[in-house]
């Protein structure tokens, strides 16, 4: 049922609705319910093996109606982490379909919870997680986004004189990476103070957001924000990074074509990282600069 679901971009639960609609035009029960799973009756497969030719050529039919109507046309299939793909990726997307009009560019969405490696998908964005090797047929290059640094509201920021003066404030914080504000506060010499966190978000564009009410302080990767620091919604209260041995990778699998969408692709998307050599937007838009670290 969930493998059914994945293939037909739908939930498993409007598969099993689909499966009782068509019992019940039937008549009959096409599966067996068992608690380790469902298995086809007789008659489903009978029922398979008297249709299962004709959907083949209507499917063909399709196709080959498809690709006659995108004749010299080519697809890239991509799926990036969606913070990274909202913030950063999509406002620069428009330059590589200009640079190629005759590929058409399908975004995915991440499925974190699952493998990412499907047949359907050609690039992934990916961030490098602790004791998850790429796969041995995955071809994974750094982008950007290892470095983290605080950001605020100016209001927030004008009552922070020295590093430690985060931890009298609310600490925003990605849950999936809640120990981004020790490795931070480390590198800032505030080592061994006791860390309370304050609201915890899953998606990066949501703490984002809180940061720019003025909810608290978050430690983010630049480019993520780099619209908030260039209209000064946000600002660098300091100017230090820290590195979190993280960051964003463009994967792809090793035996991809140079001159294939996919191989394209990444050979753009390193360009464009690399023109943020910095993995700071602060040369674009002219962004308040960061406070030096105090001493006082």
């Amino acid at each position: 049922m969930r493998s059914a679901a994945e293939q037909l971009c739908v939930t498993q639960a409007a598969v099993s609705r689909a499966i009782a609609r068509l019992e019940k035009h039937l008549g009959f029960p096409l599966f067996e319910r068992r608690a380790q799973g469902v298995l086809p009756t007789a008659r489903a497969l009978d029922l398979q093996e008297r249709i299962e030719g004709s959907v083949d050529a209507i499917e063909h039919a399709f196709a080959e109606l498809r690709q006659a109507s995108h004749e010299g046309r080519r697809s890239l299939r991509l799926c990036a982490v969606a913070s990274l793909g909202t913030r950063w990726l999509m406002p620069r997307l428009s330059q590589f379909q200009a640079q190629h009009p005759d590929i058409d560019i399908e975004l995915r969405q991440s499925r974190r919870e699952e493998t990412s490696w499907v047949e359907d998908i050609d690039v992934w964005i990916e961030i490098k997680r602790a004791g998850r090797p790429w796969p041995r047929d995955i071809g994974a290059r750094y982008l950007l986004g290892r470095e983290i640094t605080p950001v605020c509201t100016p209001a927030i920021a004008q009552r922070l004189r020295a590093p430690a003066g985060v931890l009298r404030e609310s600490l925003l914080h990605h849950t999936n990476f809640p120990g981004n504000w020790a490795l931070w506060l480390e590198a800032a010499g505030v080592a061994g103070e006791k860390v309370k966190l304050g609201g915890g978000f899953d998606l990066a564009s949501n703490m984002i957001v809180a940061a720019s009410s003025g909810m608290g302080v978050a430690v983010v990767q630049t480019c993520l924000v780099e619209r908030e620091l260039a209209t000064g919604e946000l600002v660098r209260p300091f100017a230090l990074t820290a590195s979190t041995g993280r960051g964003y990778y463009v994967c792809t699998r090793k035996s991809v074509a140079p001159d294939s969408p996919a191989g394209l692709f990444r050979a753009w998307v390193q360009g464009i990282a690399r023109i943020d050599v910095s993995d700071s937007p602060l040369h674009a838009g002219g962004a308040p600069p960061a406070r030096p670290l105090s001493t006082r």
